[in-house]
């Protein structure tokens, strides 16, 4: 199949790497423009368009994916169909109608939960046992269209944001390829959307990493899991950021919320309203992360300090 393919970051990568192993034509990439990243400002390509310019696919950046321009450029594409995976641009009616097989797009998740921006971490975030990657036919609403495939995979007990992004990623490389060829031929029959069991994963930002210690042991532990490694999970401690990498939850009851409860020899016990969560991994504010043992070299804590202030 003749394919344009839209995608921005690493996530997108996979699946147009193996679209292109499996002897399909992508035609051309749509992909975010190019960003200005880092203390220098140097102008950073996306993930997709390296992807693009390695394979020598036409590279195709609007700002706005929805101008007129933006539309009579696409136009000129040979498309049997567009796939995308995390463009981070809402397409419209008209773009949606253009190819013959209409758009499709890889979703890491179980649809109808999760739709949105953030479907990977907000899965660990809220303990999910099982996520996905679902391809759908896209239509106008946000992640409601028609389901094509779908395939789920178990959500390990200490995963994380990074490592279920990894497996879904593969997943949606594999399950487009397999969709592709049933799509053409006509052999899948679409199902539609439960909307009475959809959820909502919104954008991530760096302020929801901030640990609210009155809040459950079991609960920030997800979230220190869910947020590695963007934006992570992040406290006070002395003035300075400090993120907290690896975690677990321990029994007991700690006297407030952000005292530290014990000090260990490689970690950090620390209450929280309902159980303690023992650090093991963190990172100060303009230092690399180590080990909590590593971090006791270099900073005096004690039982009765408070993080978070």
């Amino acid at each position: 199949m003749n394919i344009v393919y839209m995608g921005t970051p690493d996530f997108a990568v996979a699946p147009l790497e193996a679209l292109l192993q499996a002897g399909h034509q992508v035609t051309a990439v749509v992909t975010q423009p190019d960003k200005q990243k880092g203390r220098g400002k140097e102008v950073q390509m996306t993930p997709v368009k390296e992807c693009a310019l390695k394979h020598g696919i036409p590279v195709f950046q609007p700002v706005k994916i929805k101008e007129k321009d933006a539309v009579m450029q696409l136009k000129e594409y040979p498309a049997d169909l567009f796939v995308v995976a995390a463009f981070g641009q809402i397409l419209s009616q008209e773009i949606l109608d253009l190819p013959p097989f209409g758009c499709i797009n890889i979703h890491a998740s179980l649809l109808p939960a999760y739709r949105g921006a953030a479907p990977i971490q907000w899965a660990v975030i809220n303990g999910e046992t099982k996520s996905g990657v679902t391809i759908q036919q896209m239509e106008k609403g946000l992640d409601t269209g028609d389901i094509l495939l779908k395939r789920e995979i178990p959500v390990e007990p200490k995963e994380t944001g990074e490592s279920l992004y990894g497996k879904l990623m593969a997943l949606g490389a594999e399950l487009v390829v397999e969709a592709l060829p049933l799509i053409e031929s006509g052999k899948i029959t679409p199902q539609k959307q439960d909307d009475s069991a959809s959820s909502y994963a919104p954008r991530l930002t760096k302020e929801m990493g901030c640990i609210d210690w009155s809040k459950d042991a079991h609960e920030l532990e997800r979230l220190v899991r869910g947020l590695n490694s963007w934006p992570s999970a992040y406290t006070k401690w002395k003035g300075k950021t400090l993120k907290i990498w690896e975690a677990d939850v321990v029994q007991g009851q700690g006297n407030s919320p952000g005292r530290v409860e014990q000090v260990g020899k490689d970690f950090l016990d620390v209450a929280c309203g309902e159980g303690i969560l023992r650090i093991y991994s963190l990172q100060l504010e303009g230092k690399k992360r180590m080990a909590v043992k590593d971090f006791l070299l270099g900073n005096e804590v004690d039982a009765g300090m408070v993080m978070g202030g």
